[in-house]
């Protein structure tokens, strides 16, 4: 940075915190606010403290972007359905009598500790403080995925007759599909 070493040393911090495109932009804007400071008169230090000062302590700037990464937005958003989801294949397996249908107990122990890990690391993810974890949502994503898929497979083969609620949770965990699948390239590119 050509500025000064106050700001280098502030984009510095930030790069150890966030992704470098992001760090990249708020180093752009660093530079102009110092720029802007040197144009009005103000001594390099103070400009360059002037503009640090503008921007926040680095610790408050990264929490702010990772408050609002596209893993943490999603994982609150998986979260926040995830009621909803249980209800809807709660009702549907307990209509179609699922105790019934001839599912290794294994296969059905591994699903529900697949879904209790994913529901784990989305929680982590909305609570971390590290914008890296944050990507930690992409491959929840993934196996969400495949859990939604693996659900929708055995009920096609298993399943004895379509239930009302079976018609509601199929398109819902459709469209989660596809959601979760739109959203994983911008979570593992954040």
């Amino acid at each position: 940075m050509a500025g000064h070493a106050l700001i280098a040393a502030y984009v510095s911090d930030l790069a150890r915190r966030l992704p470098a495109d992001t760090v990249a932009e708020l180093a752009d804007g660093l530079e102009e606010t110092f720029e802007h400071y040197r144009r009005l008169g103000t001594s390099p230090a103070a400009a360059a403290a002037a503009a640090v000062a503008e921007f926040g302590r680095p610790e408050q700037v990264a929490s702010e972007f990772t408050r609002q990464s596209p893993g943490r937005r999603a994982a609150l958003a998986l979260l926040a359905t995830g009621p909803l989801f249980a209800v809807l294949w709660g009702t549907s397996l307990a209509s179609a009598q699922a105790w019934t249908w001839q599912i290794p107990i294994g296969v059905a122990l591994a699903f529900g500790a697949a879904l209790v890990g994913v529901a784990a690391v989305l929680v982590a993810v909305v609570l971390s403080r590290s914008y890296a974890r944050t990507r930690l949502a992409g491959p929840a994503c993934g196996i969400l995925v495949l859990l939604d898929a693996a659900m929708l497979a055995t009920v096609a083969l298993v399943a004895p007759v379509l239930t009302w609620p079976m018609a509601m949770a199929i398109p819902a965990s459709c469209a989660r599909i596809v959601l979760s699948v739109r959203s994983v390239p911008r979570i593992l590119a954040g």
